[in-house]
């Protein structure tokens, strides 16, 4: 007879959940198959076809050599990969970021300015390096494709604690998120105060930068401080905000309880004024934006695929002009274009030709085995205590080719090439496409019903990744790592991993 009790320790064996969840199809299986399919070749054409032929029809006095059909292969393979993104029926949120921002910056703008023979920056080495340039990012995306396949090969595993044991999916504990809103609060109260006022985040970029450095947390050298400032100012509240749209997104009775309403409506006017577009960098804004979407919408296939095709659309049209509020009134830069590829080949869209710059700064000097990648991850180390810490690697790249504004981009690629060559690329990527694919695959299943509620951790930190891939991308690393790391404490500070009843969820 067998029994019908099972132990503790059967009960902690560890079991195969599907990413969907347990036992949960796929989300309107049928209708989006037919819509898929209506789709889907006027999607691909669009992006693998159309626009490549669009741009390479542009008049230019760009040479069709190697570079030329190593980036035209680069922009439709990242087309392609970005199109079965977008038609799959399960949401990829960190790979399909990865996928757009790689069709774009290093694929559609590269592309256009390859065409015309311009581009954003000068590049000071031979046409050589750029071919390398090219063909890094090309192996580094198939190699991340192949670390995104590993981990979908490798089913996920769920431990089912005993009764009474911890260990579940990690939650927000309740009284540690209250305590995250009044950081939220405290912290950025201490940064508008510190700033002058209110009236200052609604100037412009340049304004803010200057009262920074003029308020003495930035010393000669060293902008940890101002870091700190920026990131304690910002991140507690985004991440407060983000929590509170989740649970009143999910909970009916959170919805009811008019405590809850009234902290998420002061926590959003928080965010308008410290995380606004009009004094943040326009990748921040993005980050703020992608994130809020994903934490009211996680469970909707059709906004996940609104974003990523409206962001291309934007991406193009859209983010080269999004910098009017970067200078102060009279000393913006004017933009005059010809045609819509024009600012993808004279402003924003450095990241291929600072790669191939890259290549050929590590020529004169060797790579640096480990020394750059440190100083991004111990980026709080201020220069006083360690005299030798690496700066930004676009800075020192814009400082070896003579430039005045070293406020370059340095993309992934170009990190992994700095400390460990081709090898290092490949290795990085392919760790970063496994990465990504198994916290897309835990994400879907943290939103599901069979998820740990609308305080599952996941459920939060996965879109403000996923916002902030644009940044990582972009790079350099080392400005990126202190919001990150910020956003990184606070979600450890507030996570619980106790097992709460069901029908203390909703």
């Amino acid at each position: 007879m067998t029994s019908v009790h099972t132990s503790a320790r059967e009960q902690a064996a560890p079991t195969v959940v599907d990413a969907r969840g347990p036992g949960g199809p796929p989300e309107r299986p049928i209708a989006w198959s037919m819509l898929s399919r209506a789709l889907s070749v006027p999607l691909i054409l669009g992006l693998v076809c159309f626009l490549p032929a669009v741009i390479a029809a542009q008049p230019g006095s760009g040479v069709r050599d190697t570079a030329y059909w190593l980036q035209l292969v680069l922009t439709c393979y990242a087309g392609a990969r970005l199109a079965t993104m977008i038609l799959s029926t399960r949401r990829r949120l960190l790979q399909g970021v990865f996928w757009m921002f790689v069709y774009i910056a290093m694929g559609v703008a590269p592309f256009a300015q390859v065409v015309i023979g311009q581009t954003p920056t000068p590049m000071v080495g031979p046409r050589q390096d750029l071919v390398t340039a090219i063909a890094m990012v090309l192996v580094g995306c198939a190699a991340y494709d192949l670390g995104a396949l590993l981990a979908s090969r490798r089913p996920l595993r769920r431990r089912t604690p005993a009764r009474g044991s911890g260990g579940g999916p990690a939650v927000a504990h309740p009284l540690r998120l209250r305590l995250l809103v009044l950081l939220a609060f405290t912290a950025s109260a201490f940064y508008v105060l510190k700033l002058g006022g209110p009236s200052v985040f609604f100037a412009s970029r340049q304004e803010i930068n200057e009262t920074v450095a003029a308020s003495g947390v930035v010393t000669e050298g060293s902008h940890v401080g101002s870091a700190f400032l920026k990131g304690f100012g910002q991140v507690p509240a985004l991440l407060a905000l983000l929590f509170y749209t989740r649970r009143l997104a999910t909970s009916h009775r959170a919805r009811r309880r008019p405590s809850t309403v009234l902290v998420w409506v002061a926590l959003a006017a928080l965010n308008l004024l410290v995380n606004n577009p009009v004094s943040n960098a326009r990748y921040w804004f993005l980050t703020v934006v992608v994130a809020f979407v994903f934490a009211a919408f996680p469970s909707s296939a059709a906004i996940y695929r609104t974003v990523l095709t409206a962001g291309v659309v934007g991406a193009l049209v859209l983010f080269p002009y999004a910098d009017r509020f970067r200078y102060e009134e009279g000393s913006q830069r004017s933009v005059q274009s010809a045609s819509v590829f024009d600012p993808l080949v004279t402003k924003d869209y450095d990241q291929m030709v600072m790669f191939a710059n890259t290549i050929s700064w590590v020529d004169t000097r060797g790579h640096t085995y480990g020394r750059q990648l440190a100083g991004s991850g111990l980026f709080f180390v201020p220069r006083a205590v360690w005299s030798g810490k690496p700066e930004d690697t676009g800075v020192r790249v814009g400082q070896w080719m003579g430039l005045r504004m070293t406020n370059l981009s340095a993309p992934l690629w170009t990190e992994f090439w700095v400390d460990l060559g081709a090898a290092g690329t490949i290795g990085g990527m392919a760790l970063i496409g496994y990465a990504s694919a198994r916290t897309d695959r835990r994400y879907a299943l943290a939103v599901t019903r069979a998820g740990p509620g609308p305080g599952s951790v996941l459920a939060i930190a996965a879109p403000l990744i996923a916002g902030y891939t644009f940044i990582l991308l972009r790079g350099p690393l080392l400005q990126a790592a202190g919001k990150l790391a910020i956003a990184a404490l606070c979600l450890v500070a507030i996570s619980t991993y106790r097992e709460r009843r069901a029908g203390r969820r909703r």
